[in-house]
């Protein structure tokens, strides 16, 4: 069956042009090709539309009411690809943003004023959670992860490297010797994040790549990262987390990082992902150029670290 709406512009353009092979140019088809569509059309519709002799093609009194129509319906058609053009190339609506708990208060609100202020037109739907949401079945427009990515169908562009560090305050460390080798950390309080493999409550992973496996055991195991900071600036004991968590303290003076014997950890980086099932709109990709911009070639959290951090 041909394309009705092919029909209805082959037919739109003989009448403007009054000749089929014209009409059938300024649609970039054959002649043959145009023939079908129009005769298709007519035999859908169950009347003639045109009036032919051999000089040239003229509307009947059936093609003429019936232009009006076609007119209208090529027009609405042609308005509604222009919107849904510009909703692709406008920054505009509203953008529903998923990132952990931490890493969000921290590095993303305060960004968004800049983004308001370079995008008027775009609003932001902010959620807060460090569980792995489904992005289609919840609606997120994108997300942030930190890590790997392990759920294949999601496109995901590395926005931020994350870099781990092993600190705690300087009044733990009055009351205890400094570690300086993986060794030394068994008899040290280390507090567990509960929602990591690498850094859980019974085992960090050092090496940049994870491979060389500690056993650890501590008092405190959390599911947020803030609050393993905050229970190691009371001295409670160390911790194995992300620059952006412990940065500021650092710089501080709050809390001390440890250099070890082995190399720390480096996650995968800090991701933006999104749906792969279609072309992500223009505040998607606005949204996740503006995050890389401001996170690149290095963060605000990895910057005057008064440590060897490369």
């Amino acid at each position: 069956m041909l394309d009705r709406i092919a029909g209805m512009e082959v037919f739109a353009r003989i009448a403007a042009i009054g000749s089929l092979s014209g009409a059938a140019r300024a649609l970039g088809m054959s002649q043959t090709m145009a023939t079908k569509h129009m005769g298709a059309l007519e035999d859908r519709l169950g009347v003639k539309l045109l009036h032919r002799t051999t000089r040239k093609i003229t509307l009947n009194e059936a093609g003429r009411r019936y232009l009006e129509s076609v007119e209208r319906i090529l027009s609405e058609l042609s308005e509604a690809d222009a919107m849904a053009a510009a909703e692709r190339m406008e920054v505009s609506g509203t953008l529903r943003v998923n990132a952990p708990v931490s890493f969000g208060v921290r590095e993303i609100v305060p960004l968004l004023a800049e983004l308001s202020d370079l995008h008027p037109a775009l609003s932001v739907d902010l959620g807060l959670s460090d569980r792995t949401v489904d992005l289609v079945e919840e609606g997120w427009d994108v997300a942030i992860r930190i890590g790997k990515i392990v759920d294949q169908t999601l496109m995901a562009r590395r926005i931020a490297r994350c870099r781990m560090l092993v600190t705690a305050s300087p009044s733990y460390f009055a009351k205890r010797p400094t570690p300086i080798s993986l060794s030394e950390l068994g008899s040290h309080n280390c507090l567990g994040y509960t929602l990591s493999s690498s850094v859980g409550p019974d085992r960090w992973r050092f090496g940049l790549d994870g491979s060389i496996i500690v056993p650890v055991t501590g008092n405190l195991h959390a599911n947020n990262g803030d609050a393993l900071v905050a229970a190691a600036l009371a001295g409670q004991g160390i911790i194995y987390q992300p620059t952006f968590l412990v940065g500021d303290e650092i710089r501080a003076g709050r809390l001390v990082s440890l250099s070890l014997d082995q190399p720390l950890m480096e996650l995968p980086g800090v991701f933006a992902v999104y749906s792969s099932n279609r072309r992500p709109p223009a505040k998607v990709r606005a949204f996740i150029d503006f995050l890389a911009g401001k996170f690149a070639p290095t963060p605000r959290w990895d910057r005057d670290l008064p440590i060897q951090i490369e």
